[in-house]
């Protein structure tokens, strides 16, 4: 079978927003249980004792060797690797030449000339790409996640512990006192005979460590924390309660890559097309620059580091002078919420439908964020907080709307109903939103990198 590559589907279907649009690719997959008891009390655990995340599927590892594996990946990040060391991790960052984001991952500095790159495929691609055309004395293995990978489990098992009780519940399954460790830095722990891995971060923004190791000894190392949470209310969750996780620790997990100028033309045609998804929301600009996003607009000017040349680096330079966007949480108007869902209920045309607890219908879900019917900023990711009782969305927006208390609009549905298979007919509604801090969660906004 022929492999069509993206700048070709794109001149087949008359340009990039209609070819992404129309795309039939649904959204991001989490190829694990739906839900071990319901995912109201499963995202309650997180916040109440201790959730257990089975990340073993749904994210791509990119692994990087070689004496060169550390220069490639800095040549592309914006991130500082001044100090950066065996033992720590980071969350990495791509632009391209114009500043703008292509993608983020999880970047494990594993050993000497030894790195992975986790996460969505966006910025694995990018990285794969400029070492297939740079001059660069490194390899890759790529192990897709469970839902793509042609045959055979993955090459290693990752589970998240994250809430109050997680290093209880470690100390527990390991029979020792938890290393004090500082935030994305690794430590060592022995569990069930077996060696295990972790680094000190979570997705949801509470106490936690993920843990990994090889595939074949994950089942051992998972028996043995569910035997050791017995104590210490340890709830498994599921993808419905995983996929949610971001919205309280305010990572955004798919911005539109800025890759379809002209300039990264050869990397489309480098790019299977399949590896672009699909688009959703409100926002119907022809324009695919409208879409696009700084790190600072979306929370990662804090990373952005000039102390080494990276791709972008010149135009990021200048971006960091000029006023960017905000990375703000946006508090759904509840009653506006429930009149959305009601409107299934009664005749004529209905609003899109709101999926719980994820309210994504396509890879990039973009909608438009409103001020007096102006387009002030764009929502890219919405789903429920069961902790909260509210439906929220994270969104980047112009910093004269961004305080805390104002008062915004989100665009919900479609002006013309897509042909993807997730979009019915419906009608486009306007749901009310109040600017929030992002994370929304106190202890994740405050707390979370220092515990």
């Amino acid at each position: 079978m022929t492999v069509e590559n993206m700048e070709a589907a794109i001149e087949r279907s008359g340009g990039p927003v209609a070819l992404l649009r129309n795309s039939p690719i649904r959204p991001h997959t989490f190829p694990v249980a739906a839900e071990f008891t319901n995912w109201r009390s499963e995202q309650s655990a997180w916040r109440e004792g201790c959730a257990l995340l089975d990340q073993s599927h749904h994210m791509t590892d990119l692994y990087i060797t070689g004496p060169d594996a550390f220069k490639l990946l800095q040549d592309h990040g914006v991130n500082s690797f001044k100090n950066f060391a065996p033992g720590q991790a980071k969350q990495y960052v791509a632009v391209n030449p114009e500043g703008q984001f292509i993608g983020d991952a999880v970047l494990v500095y594993l050993d000497e000339e030894s790195f992975d790159l986790v996460g969505h495929p966006m910025v694995l691609n990018w990285i794969q790409y400029n070492l297939s055309i740079g001059d660069y004395n490194a390899q890759v293995e790529r192990d897709e996640n469970s839902y793509d990978r042609v045959s055979g489990p993955p090459k290693i098992y990752r589970y998240e512990l994250q809430g109050p009780t997680a290093l209880k519940i470690l100390e527990q399954a390991s029979g020792a006192a938890v290393p004090s460790v500082k935030f994305f830095h690794m430590a060592d722990f022995t569990i069930a005979g077996k060696r295990v891995r972790g680094i000190r971060h979570g997705m949801a923004g509470q106490p936690g460590f993920e843990l990994f190791g090889p595939w074949e000894e994950g089942q051992e190392v998972l028996a043995a924390l569910l035997e050791a949470g017995k104590d210490y209310s340890l709830v498994r969750a599921g993808a419905k309660a995983y996929s949610t996780a971001n919205l309280e620790s305010a990572w955004i997990p798919s911005p539109m890559p800025a890759i379809f100028g002209e300039n990264l033309k050869a990397y489309r045609e480098w790019l299977d097309a399949k590896e672009m998804g699909s688009l959703g929301g409100s926002m119907d600009s022809e324009n695919i620059e409208e879409y696009y996003v700084t790190p600072y607009d979306i929370g990662y000017g804090r990373i952005v580091a000039f102390d080494h040349d990276f791709v972008g680096r010149e135009a990021l330079e200048k971006i960091a002078t000029e006023t960017n966007k905000v990375k703000v949480t946006l508090v759904w108007n509840s009653d506006d919420v429930t009149a959305a869902i009601g409107s299934l209920y009664q005749p004529g045309t209905p609003a899109k439908y709101i999926e719980m607890p994820k309210a994504r219908y396509a890879l990039f879900q973009i909608d438009q964020v409103l001020k007096d019917g102006k387009r002030v900023g764009l929502s890219m990711d919405a789903g429920y907080i069961a902790n909260e009782h509210l439906m929220v969305s994270l969104a980047s927006v112009d910093p004269a709307v961004a305080e805390p208390g104002t008062e915004l609009t989100v665009l919900w549905g479609e002006k013309e109903n897509s042909s993807k298979p997730t979009v019915e007919k419906h009608r486009q509604v306007e749901i009310r939103a109040t600017v929030a801090p992002a994370p929304y969660v106190q202890f994740a906004r405050e707390t979370y990198r220092k515990a």
